[in-house]
């Protein structure tokens, strides 16, 4: 029997991309049967432009005025989205500052998230800090499907690889791809190194819970986990024609700030494929 995802919540801002993201959830959604809310969450330029209270009451005013024009901006995309055949999203505005523990909140009554790759030479997505996919992740502990903000193929989904290793962050990704894996037409496993867990008699394994689930595995079983291997990931996922990577996010809490690890950022920075993560 398949799984099926209920609820996903899509990040909108003020960027073109954010129709994407949202295309993209009525389209899971419509093959899941699932509710999608699109939450508008930006932070204000107020917060965000340095501004000296003494600079007077017209810079405030016109910083407002951004703000609205960024909202009716992410608007205009919302309501043109769902204006074309599919399932129904609903809209939801974040009113608390700062945005992220806010988007955070929501973020645990849904299965998925859908959030998009930070591009840093996109103006309209101002507001919007660098680091929001990876920390609504780390604050949530939901997993989130992250599109690149390079173009995306006609497909998502029908040949997925999960970049495998026995860790929480990669279970729950895993966990949490279960409904998207059992609609694909191939799952290729990565993974380097090996399992030595200490156990006799009916040792569980990935492989064996993919089965479980309907789900037919093409195992790709490497050696000692080498350096770089967020390039080499991208590269084993290109050469496979993959529509879709399944992975733990890492990293760690430092002041108030989360840390990604090595293998984590290169993925998000270069990814040329949604990416599946979980933290």
């Amino acid at each position: 029997m398949k799984e099926s995802l209920t609820q996903l919540l899509v990040h909108l801002d003020g960027s073109p991309r954010a129709a994407r993201r949202l295309a993209v959830a009525r389209a899971i959604a419509q093959t899941h049967g699932a509710a999608v809310t699109a939450l508008y969450a930006v932070t204000p330029a107020l917060l965000v432009v340095p501004f000296a209270p003494e600079a007077g009451a017209s810079v405030a005013e016109a910083l407002g005025q951004i703000d609205e024009e960024r909202r009716t901006q992410a608007r205009r995309i919302f309501d043109r989205s769902i204006a074309s055949p599919g399932v129904r999203a609903e809209w939801a505005e974040v009113q608390d500052y700062p945005i992220v523990p806010a988007f955070a909140r929501q973020a645990l009554y849904a299965d998925l998230l859908v959030l998009g790759q930070h591009d840093p030479s996109d103006q309209e997505a101002v507001g919007v800090p660098f680091d929001f996919a990876q920390t609504v992740m780390a604050t949530s502990g939901k997993p989130a499907l992250i599109l690149p903000y390079a173009d995306l193929g006609s497909t998502l989904g029908q040949t997925i690889v999960i970049a495998w290793k026995p860790t929480r962050e990669a279970a729950r990704a895993v966990s949490a791809a279960v409904p998207l894996m059992q609609r694909a037409r191939r799952v290729h496993v990565l993974s380097w190194g090996r399992e030595d867990d200490d156990v006799a008699g009916a040792r569980l394994d990935l492989d064996g819970y993919l089965k479980l689930r309907g789900v037919e595995p093409t195992w790709h079983r490497e050696g000692d986990e080498p350096d770089f291997m967020g390039d080499l990931l991208l590269s084993r996922a290109f050469d496979l024609d993959a529509d879709l990577m399944v992975m733990g996010c890492y990293g760690h809490s430092r002041a108030r700030e989360w840390v990604l690890g090595g293998t984590s950022r290169t993925v998000l920075q270069s990814m040329t494929l949604p990416v599946l993560m979980a933290h």
